[in-house]
C-alpha cells in the first residue's frame, strides 16, 4: 500500500511537469497554430501546410500526454481516499500508482530531449563487423530488434538500402525511423554491440564472439535547412540485390551518390557515400539519396555545434571495434550496457525490441552528464 508521502511527492512531480513544459502555454499555442490551417489557400503549399500539421501535432502531443499524466494522479489521489473510506481494496490503489508513475516517468524522459534535433526521425545504419557468417547474421538480428522496437513505439521504417550477407544475414542496411522523437530516443544506440554465444555456423560448436555497429543520425525534414553543394556531387548507378522488387539484377535502378566534404574548421576533406535501393524508380532513389545526405550534413553541423560548446562529445564513446557501448551474452542469459552498467536477463525480451530500459538509462546518465568514459 503506497503511502500518503508517496501519494504528495507523486501529486508535486505532477504539478512540477505542467510548469516545465508550460501545459498553459502550449494550450494558447495550440489554438493559435489550429487558427493557421483554416486559412482557405492553407493547402495550396501542400509542403508548407504539412509542416504546419506537424507542428500541430507535436504540440496536441505534448498536452494530450500530460492530461493522461494529470488524470492518472488525480485517479490514485481519488482511489487513496475511496481506501480510506473502505470502499477499495489496497490493491486497486497500488495499481492506480503503479499506472500513474509510468506515465509521469515516461513523460519526464521525453521531456529530456529538449536539443532541436531529438524531435526528428532517424537514420539507423548497421555494419556487419569482422567475422563472416556469424557478425552478418549479428546485423541482420539487430535490424530485426530495432524494427521491433520501432513497431512498439508506433514509429515507420523504410529499408532504403539492403545488402545481403555472403552466406547469410546482412553485410549493411540503411533504415529510416520516422516519427516524434525517434532520434532523440535512438541516439543512444550509436556504437558497437557485441554478440556472444554458440554459434549455429560453427561445426565444432564453440561459443563465438562477434561485433556489429551502429550509426545513428537525424533524418532531416522540410524544416531543417541544409546547404548541399552540387558541383562536389556525382553518382554511380548500379543494379539492386537482396530485399528488393521485380526487377532486382535487371535494370540499375540502385544509386550511389558520392560527395565531397570538407571540415569548415580543420579544411580535412572526406567523401561521403550513400547508397540507395529502396525503390524501383531510380528518380525516387537519387531524390531519398540526397535528403539521407542531408541528414549527414546536419549532423556533421551538430557535432561542430556540440565540440564548441564542450558539451554532449564527453558522454559520447568512440565507436570503434573493441569499445563495444553494450553486450549480448546469450549463454549467460545477459545483455549488458557497458556505459550505464544497466543490465538484464531478459534477453528474448530485447531482441524482440524491448530498449525502453536501456535508452532510459542512458538518457537519464547523459542528461546529468554521468555516462562512463
Amino acid at each position: 500500500m503506497i503511502t500518503q508521502d508517496q501519494l504528495a511527492e507523486l501529486l508535486e512531480r505532477t504539478k512540477a511537469l505542467g510548469r516545465y513544459l508550460d501545459i498553459d502555454q502550449r494550450r494558447v499555442q495550440l489554438e493559435e497554430e489550429e487558427l493557421r490551417t483554416q486559412a482557405p489557400d492553407f493547402w495550396d503549399d501542400v509542403p508548407r501546410a504539412q509542416q504546419q500539421m506537424r507542428r500541430v501535432g507535436e504540440i496536441r502531443s505534448w498536452i494530450e500526454a500530460f492530461e493522461a499524466v494529470d488524470a492518472a494522479t488525480q485517479e490514485v489521489a481519488l482511489a487513496y481516499d475511496f481506501y480510506k473510506e473502505e470502499a477499495i481494496e489496497e490493491q486497486d490503489v497500488d495499481d492506480a500508482y503503479a499506472r500513474a508513475i509510468k506515465l509521469v516517468e515516461d513523460l519526464e524522459l521525453r521531456n529530456m530531449l529538449s536539443a532541436e534535433e531529438d524531435r526528428l526521425g532517424a537514420v539507423l545504419k548497421i555494419n556487419a563487423g569482422a567475422g563472416g557468417t556469424e557478425s552478418q547474421d549479428w546485423a541482420s538480428m539487430l535490424v530485426r530488434m530495432y524494427q521491433r522496437w520501432a513497431e512498439r513505439s508506433g514509429y515507420k521504417v523504410t529499408i532504403t538500402n539492403w545488402q545481403d550477407g555472403d552466406d547469410a544475414g546482412i553485410k549493411t542496411v540503411t533504415m529510416q525511423i520516422e516519427g516524434e522523437l525517434a532520434y532523440g530516443f535512438l541516439k543512444s544506440e550509436n556504437g558497437v554491440h557485441r554478440l556472444v554465444r554458440v554459434s549455429p555456423y560453427n561445426a565444432q560448436g564453440k561459443r563465438m564472439t562477434s561485433f556489429a555497429s551502429v550509426f545513428v543520425v537525424p533524418l532531416v525534414d522540410d524544416s531543417i535547412e541544409v546547404e548541399v553543394n552540387p558541383g562536389l556531387l556525382s553518382w554511380d548507378t548500379f543494379r539492386s540485390s537482396g530485399a528488393g522488387g521485380q526487377n532486382v539484377n535487371k535494370v540499375e535502378t540502385g544509386v550511389r551518390l558520392h560527395y565531397q566534404y570538407t571540415d569548415p574548421d580543420t579544411g580535412e576533406t572526406e567523401e561521403i557515400v550513400i547508397e540507395n535501393t529502396e525503390t524501383r524508380s531510380q528518380m525516387d532513389n537519387r531524390e531519398n539519396a540526397l535528403r539521407l545526405l542531408r541528414s549527414q550534413l546536419y549532423d556533421k553541423e551538430l557535432e561542430r555545434r556540440r565540440a564548441a560548446q564542450s558539451e554532449v562529445e564527453a558522454n559520447k564513446k568512440k565507436i570503434e571495434w573493441g569499445s563495444q557501448i553494450r553486450s549480448y551474452v546469450f549463454d549467460d542469459r545477459r545483455v549488458k550496457d557497458h556505459r550505464t552498467g544497466y543490465q538484464t536477463s531478459d534477453v528474448n525480451g530485447v531482441m524482440d525490441g524491448d530498449l525502453d530500459a536501456f535508452i532510459k538509462a542512458y538518457l537519464m546518465q547523459t542528461g546529468a552528464g554521468t555516462t562512463n568514459e
